[in-house]
């Protein structure tokens, strides 16, 4: 078949961080149960986060995932998940950069 490999530059969408919502990256140190994790967040800040109703049915998430979080703005150590990254779409952000951990 005559057709064009795109194995190596695939296209992906990727959700990013909105910074004026107050969303950054964050990395999931581990799970507590309930609906909480404790999350490194990119500005060295180690939350409390929580994983509302509408993800946890749907996403899971574990040790290790990229998320995007939202901190409270009336108690700076915790923190709502809004976004898990999959394999590929982390491996695309630390291609580009903007992953600095």
């Amino acid at each position: 078949m005559g057709g064009v490999d795109l194995s190596d530059e695939e296209i992906i969408r990727v959700k990013l961080p909105d910074k004026k919502k107050g969303e950054m990256f964050g990395i999931v140190t581990s799970m507590l149960g309930a609906g909480h994790i404790k999350v490194r967040c990119e500005d060295g800040v180690e939350r409390l986060g929580r994983i509302p109703g509408k993800m946890r049915k749907k996403i899971w998430i574990k040790e290790g995932d990229v998320v995007i979080v939202i901190p409270w703005s009336f108690q700076n150590d915790r923190a709502d998940i809004v976004w898990r990254y999959t394999n590929p779409q982390v491996e695309w952000l630390e291609r580009k950069g903007y992953l600095k951990f």
